[in-house]
């Protein structure tokens, strides 16, 4: 196993620290008690220079840590010559320092990888050649080629009649992905068969790996507030220990003891315990398909009372499926005639009405003199027919009469209209995700205080939608500033997560105290707007990443609480002359240890 270069130091200091005190006792053997304690006080003194440097650099920050009550404890043991003390103390902090990194290393080994894979380049097809260039090159509508092994550079639609793609390193799923030809492909992902080509539909900036990347990297500079907190100890631990040492040295009258308790008093490792604590749960969400931004909004995230929900696309599939057809002409008749037409549109209910009538296995002519006003209706010519397709005000204003058919408050409805006269009624549903139910009670077991519903829908649908699924509040028709000001307004009940789709809920997201975009197809911009990222298309991560959130901060609180409390307790038996200098620089060591090993827990 590699090792990052911010361990070599500990690691050399550890070696040294080591080597001198066995040195020492060798010379105490040969009878030479200077040179014994010369050694000793020349490890002390490397020690402390690079401790200097740690302190100033960490006061340079405006950040005040326990290093510095490490460099009173030395600096004393040298001063009152009890260099072996001084030494084992210099063991404990390059200990500290070298399982810090350690620990590190091991909490980000799940993001590590995501970096570790990145595609430098790319298999470019021209005419007949294939060249290989940057993936910075890469353009939408590129032909790539992509063999057995190799990692997608970009997000496209498969060329080739089948391919046979590994997605872990994305959704986490173990089993590998059939796709057939026309299937969107994501980038990060491996091809496992022959090799195939893709028409690139993003660049690889913008792409779902990119996305990801970026994740990570924003979570390399992320600072959690515990941390900050952890931190603040520091000033009141060392004000403790000044007065114990201080204390003890008057009381007893032995100067001593003061050396005694300022080397018991040096839990360095022991506030780290928080961000690796924290830096672990975020390398154990990644593993869930959870990417989060640091552990800063790990932290928000465990502190989350309120959840805010949007629901199209994150309640909801996102996906309207045909659920009825009414009306006085043939059904199939119907769906065939307004499907043709709807070939020549993009909005949501012609690809319902496409997908409908492909799954019938239907015959589609191609139409002609098309008109479409977005968002409302289409009309034009197919076989010869006038067909009109939308909404009641669209067919109403084009023909000149009132449709009937279902009413239905949770549904969309197409009406379509042959040669002036109403042929039928088409009712499609966006259907709640299959584990929306189960999501929101797990919630609720989690004591979430409130949950809301804040969609761009029209009040009926999204009161259905909050209905079906108990929530406590529906917000409607709101404009994606309205829904920063719903925010806003819940945050008076606690610390709000915001739940969307990553992309048209990006103000949302990124006011609300913790933002959580879900989807696997809009990573890249997720990674701008979200805090966290579900790369799993299921709303069962959501639970997931509270109950992960919730367990690393409780290592953490516990590793400070736990860590603390001994070193109290063996400050106060130093100052009654109960605990040595030797004997408590050596039980704070295992002190500092046990505290690190128990955040390291959050990796499990």
């Amino acid at each position: 196993m590699s090792y990052p270069l911010r361990q070599l130091r500990p690691v050399v200091l550890i070696l040294l620290s080591t080597f001198g005190i066995v040195a020492s006792i060798a010379f105490r053997f040969a009878s030479l008690p200077a040179a014994s304690s010369y050694v000793l006080a020349g490890c002390i003194v490397v020690t402390l220079l690079s401790l200097a440097v740690d302190v100033v650099a960490g006061l340079r920050a405006g950040e005040f840590g326990l290093d510095f009550l490490a460099a009173v404890a030395m600096a004393s043991a040298l001063w009152f010559g009890e260099n072996l003390a001084g030494a084992i103390v210099a063991v404990m902090y390059a200990g500290g320092q070298f399982l810090e990194a350690y620990a590190y290393h091991r909490a980000d080994e799940g993001m590590s990888d995501l970096l570790a894979k990145i595609p430098r380049t790319a298999r470019r097809l021209r005419g007949e050649d294939i060249e290989e260039v940057s993936v910075e090159t890469i353009a939408p509508e590129d032909i790539i080629l992509v063999r057995c092994g190799d990692v997608v550079t970009a997000d496209g639609i498969l060329q080739s009649k089948i391919a046979l793609l590994n997605q872990a390193l994305l959704t986490g799923e173990a089993l590998p992905a059939r796709l057939v030809r026309g299937s969107e492909v994501m980038s990060g992902t491996v091809n496992l068969g022959d090799a195939v080509e893709i028409r690139v539909l993003r660049s690889a900036k913008d792409s779902a790996y990119a996305g990801i990347v970026n994740l990570v990297e924003a979570g390399k500079r992320s600072k959690a507030k515990l941390v900050r907190l952890a931190d603040r100890y520091a000033l009141a631990f060392l004000s403790l220990a000044l007065a114990i040492a201080a204390a003890s040295a008057i009381v007893s009258g032995d100067l001593h003891r003061v050396v005694a308790v300022l080397v018991v008093a040096t839990p360095c490792p022991l506030i780290l315990a928080v961000p690796v604590a924290l830096a672990a749960g975020t390398s154990k969400a990644a593993r869930q398909g959870i990417l989060v931004k640091g552990s800063g909004p790990l932290e928000a995230l465990a502190a989350a009372s309120v959840v805010v929900f949007d629901k199209t696309g994150t309640l909801t599939l996102g996906e309207p499926v045909v659920t009825q057809i009414d009306g006085p002409e043939d059904p199939d008749e119907v769906l065939r005639l307004a499907a043709s037409l709807d070939q020549a549109s993009a909005h949501v209910a012609a690809v319902a009405l496409l997908k409908e009538a492909r799954r019938r296995h239907l015959r589609l002519s191609r139409p002609s003199e098309v008109v479409e006003r977005p968002g409302a209706g289409i009309t034009g010519l197919v076989d010869g027919q006038r067909i009109s397709v939308g909404s009641e005000n669209y067919v109403e204003r084009q023909e000149g009469v009132a449709p009937g058919g279902p009413n239905a408050s949770t549904a969309l409805r197409a009406t379509v209209m042959i040669n002036g006269k109403v042929a039928g009624v088409i009712t499609m549903e966006d259907r709640l995700r299959s584990d929306a139910r189960a999501t929101i009670d797990r919630l609720r077991t989690l004591g979430i205080k409130r949950l809301v519903l804040a969609s761009g829908d029209e009040r009926s649908i999204a009161a259905a939608v909050a209905s079906t699924l108990s929530l406590g509040a529906v917000k409607a028709r709101l404009s994606p500033a309205d829904k920063v000001a719903v925010i806003k307004e819940e945050r008076a009940g606690g610390s709000v997560l915001m739940v969307g789709d990553g992309v048209n809920d990006a103000p949302a997201l990124a006011a609300a105290d913790v933002g959580m975009a879900i989807g696997s197809q809009n990573l890249a911009a997720a990674a701008q707007a979200a805090d966290i990222v579900l790369v799993r298309d299921s709303l069962r991560g959501i639970v997931d990443a509270i109950t992960t959130a919730r367990r690393a901060r409780n290592i953490a609180l516990q590793s400070v609480l736990a860590g603390m409390g001994l070193s109290i307790l063996a400050m106060i038996a130093a100052g009654l002359g109960y605990l040595p200098p030797v004997a408590g620089a050596m039980l704070q060591e295992v002190i500092d240890v046990a505290v690190i090993m128990n955040a390291l827990r959050a990796l499990h």
